[in-house]
Formats: C-alpha cells, structure tokens, sequence
C-alpha cells in the first residue's frame, strides 16, 4: 500500500465512487426518459469501472509482481471499454435521430 501517496490514493478511491454514481445516474436517467438505450451506456461503462478497481488493487498489494497480470487486465479492460463506450455513445445518438422531423414538429406545436 506504500506505493501511492495519500492524495494519490484520494484520487483512485474518488473516481471509482464517482464512475459508479455516474452509472447508477445514466441507468435512472434512462429509467425517466424511457430510453433503454442509455442502460447500454450504463452497461458499457462496467469495463471501464474494472480496469479501475484493477488498478487500484494492484497498487494495494504495493504492485506486486504476482499480481502483474492486473496490468494486463486493467489494459484490456480500458480497451474493452473504449469500444463498449463507442458504441453506447452510437446506439444512443441513433436512437435520436428515430424521431422525424414531422414528429419533432408536432412536439413543439403542443409545447
């Protein structure tokens, strides 16, 4: 555990809290909107979320060596992740431009 500074670890502990407010956040997003496609944000995200606890645990173990394939994982979780992201990020934009614009129109007017 020696081989993080205290902010250091502030750091790590915060953002994994923080990833996991934030996907709780989008999945209740999605449950208002009715919008399934922002759980798959949700979903996508649970990489990323992984690599991070990787990380944070080979650090807590003081980067032990037999703990190397951590690293690899963390790597391929971040890969992983990036990829899930993209398309979350694709499928969600999608579902966007479902609407026509005489729909869109027909929104507006009874605002």
């Amino acid at each position: 555990m020696h081989a993080l500074s205290i902010p250091t670890w502030i750091i790590h502990i915060s953002s994994v809290i923080e990833w996991i407010a934030a996907i709780w956040l989008i999945w209740r997003y999605g449950e208002l909107t009715e919008n399934r496609s922002w759980w798959g944000l949700s979903f996508a995200m649970l990489p990323a979320l992984i690599s991070a606890m990787c990380a944070c645990t080979w650090h807590y173990f003081d980067n032990s060596e037999s703990l190397e394939w951590l690293v690899t994982l963390q790597a391929t979780m971040t890969l992983v992740g990036n990829f899930t992201l993209w398309a979350a990020a694709y499928i969600i934009w999608r579902s966007t431009k479902s609407v026509s614009p005489i729909e869109t129109q027909s929104i507006k007017s009874e605002q």
